[in-house]
């Protein structure tokens, strides 16, 4: 028999180990050759921020492509050490370590052959429909063709090769230095692993202050050390879930095993010495799986935020159909009757600014202008446009600032920095992000001043006067343009706010990219762990098969595996319940948005895929363990 139909042969057979692994390969390529397909295709040119999206959509490729390299690395490892339980077998056929690697080369490359053609097959199926589901979820219109390109093909297909190929010769490298000892009795090697108590509570303890430290620096601070504080907590946090695992778990059920009234209740005598046991060799699995959770939770915060965010600028920016700037006092009617021609105004509003030489300011932070309000003209505008007020009225020596929206900002709005204006200090006591003054805001900062202090600015100032306007149909904003536009001159400025401006569109798509990344982060986690209990079972074989000749019911034994597969899953999605709340708090407190709604329902969705696959894994598990009713 040739080493190629020998390499199918087990292929063939053992393609129920691989399921779990194809299913997430299958659904990453395809989410990966669609952003490719749409990076190529041309849905995207009436977008006038293709650029953007295009780079937005290749940047999560590259996530996507590392975390798969990592994964299949990881799946990789596992199945290798199936593997060697069973390859050992072909030693006593008279096959030597090089050609029981090229035998782990052929069902490698057949996995990878397999997923890829699956992958990018369905991929090409569902492209259309791919696009139609970001594009109604981003809430962006665009012409949806099918279309299909080569490239994306072929960089889909030539990446994944590589990664396989990588693990192709990584595996075959590991079992021809490996010793044929070491693969006869690959089946005891480091099921039983002896970790002394002093180590374990080393490492526990050690693991609960990086973790506790990680959570407190990512949640510390606001401003400007958010992002270096985020970046440090991910690196704690990450170090702590491992020693946690890794020291505390173990220590803990080692304590509960010597409690009689706790372990020789219900069926945990049947389960919790093996899963001690094995908690040792897989407590890295359980830390990664934790970690690769709280990344996917993560990634869809983020995500919303950024949403939220471009949301919020929007509303901004259409605070005002137009605004006028203008020498003039008392242009009010003039310009709406103007307007009312085409449209019909909802509301309007006026007030003086005051426009200063930055000669006569001492900030910080230094700019050409600087525009003053009266704070009661900030009152009567935020009456008249619906806008709430969210600061107090300031002192002689006090100041407000008025600033734009940023669609990123590590900037803390509680850190209000004083200004001296033509050698008098004010303090500032907020700063403020309503739009009262709509797109103009957005252009420049404002501060707000007491009416005494305006008046006290006036002599070295100059004034100028803004005239607002917000029409009921905004989208038929431009037929208004005409008729504003005989009276314009050269002491007259007009502002109109297109509200289907597409300058920040691409953010929109960045939210409907990171759902389709949650989801492949969430179901490679899920399939991680399915794949290593499915594995343990065929260890477990023996010991099932002596408890069944024992007399042991087969509602006991099914009752023992479900509650130890239970515990498997939980571990990780509690401990990653926990930490999300601090990683999204650190998230809400960087993007100054309120996610823990978006926290909630992350952690929902992920307990939903992982109880499938608990209910998959004990089904296979029982089956994979020889557990059959008699």
């Amino acid at each position: 028999m040739s080493m190629l139909k020998l390499a199918f042969l087990n292929f063939k057979t053992s393609f129920k180990n691989y399921l779990s692994l194809v299913i997430s390969l299958v659904f990453s390529i395809l989410v990966l050759f669609n952003y490719l397909n749409l990076i190529f295709s041309d849905s995207l040119d009436s977008i006038m921020d293709k650029q953007n999206i295009q780079a937005v959509i290749a940047a999560v490729v590259f996530v996507l492509v590392c975390f798969m390299f990592f994964f299949i690395w990881y799946a990789s490892n596992v199945f290798l050490q199936r593997r060697k339980k069973d390859i050992g077998i072909y030693i006593f056929m008279g096959l030597t370590n090089s050609q029981i690697g090229q035998l782990y080369m052929i069902e490698t490359g057949l996995i990878g052959l397999v997923s890829i053609a699956l992958g990018i097959g369905l991929g090409m199926v569902t492209s259309r429909l791919f696009t139609m589901i970001l594009m109604a979820i981003s809430q962006i219109s665009v012409d949806i063709h099918f279309q299909l390109f080569l490239e994306p093909v072929l960089i889909t297909a030539l990446l994944f090769l590589a990664i396989f190929g990588f693990m192709m010769i990584k595996g075959y490298w590991n079992i021809v230095h490996s010793s044929i000892l070491e693969m006869v009795q690959a089946t005891r090697q480091n099921e039983y692993v002896h970790t002394n108590k002093a180590i374990l509570v080393f490492k526990g303890v050690l693991g609960l202050l990086v973790l506790a430290g990680g959570c407190y620096v990512g949640i510390k601070d606001r401003g400007v050390e958010a992002l270096g504080n985020a970046l440090i907590a991910v690196v704690l946090v990450t170090i702590g879930i491992y020693l946690f695992f890794g020291g505390i778990l173990p220590l803990i059920f080692q304590h509960l095993v010597k409690k009689k009234a706790f372990l020789y209740q219900k069926t945990r005598n049947l389960w919790v010495n093996s899963f001690v046991f094995r908690i040792q060799k897989n407590y890295r699995t359980y830390a990664m799986v934790c970690v690769l959770l709280l990344c996917s939770v993560t990634v869809l915060a983020t995500s919303f935020a950024m949403y939220l965010r471009y949301q919020g600028i929007v509303n901004f920016r259409n605070t005002y159909t137009y605004q006028i700037t203008s020498f003039q006092e008392g242009e009010e009617d003039l310009y709406a009757d103007l307007i009312n021609q085409d449209n019909t105004v909802d509301y309007q509003s006026s007030l003086p600014l005051l426009l200063v030489d930055s000669s006569y300011i001492d900030t910080p932070y230094k700019n050409n202008l600087y525009a003053f309000v009266r704070y009661s003209d900030v009152v009567k505008i935020s009456e008249a446009s619906g806008l709430k007020l969210d600061f107090d009225a300031p002192d002689d020596n006090e100041v407000v600032e008025l600033s734009r929206l940023y669609l990123m900002s590590f900037a803390d709005p509680s850190e209000n920095e004083s200004m001296t204006v033509n050698h008098e200090t004010y303090q500032g006591i907020a700063s403020s992000t309503v739009p009262f003054l709509g797109q103009y805001q957005e252009n420049m900062d404002f501060t707000v001043v007491s009416d005494h202090v305006y008046e006290k600015l006036e002599e070295i100032g100059t004034e100028i006067y803004l005239y607002n306007y917000h029409i009921e149909d905004p989208a038929n904003g431009q037929a208004s343009q005409d008729e504003l536009n005989t009276v314009a001159n050269e002491s007259r400025s007009f502002l109109f706010v297109d509200p289907t401006s597409p300058d920040i569109e691409w953010v929109r798509l960045i939210y409907s990219v990171c759902i389709f990344l949650f989801l492949v982060f969430a179901l490679a986690s899920g399939s991680i762990l399915f794949m290593k209990i499915y594995n343990d079972a065929y260890e477990e074989r023996g010991r099932y098969t002596i408890l069944q000749k024992m007399g042991v019911a087969y509602e006991q034994l099914q009752s023992s595996i479900k509650s130890e597969q239970c515990i498997a899953y939980l571990l990780p999605y509690g401990l990653m319940s926990i930490t999300s709340y601090f990683a999204i708090k650190a998230l809400s407190n960087a993007m100054h948005e309120d996610l823990w709604l978006i926290n909630l329902g992350s952690v929902l969705v992920i307990g939903v895929i992982l109880w499938i696959c608990y209910l998959l894994s004990v089904r296979a598990y029982m089956k994979n363990a020889n557990i059959a009713k008699r």
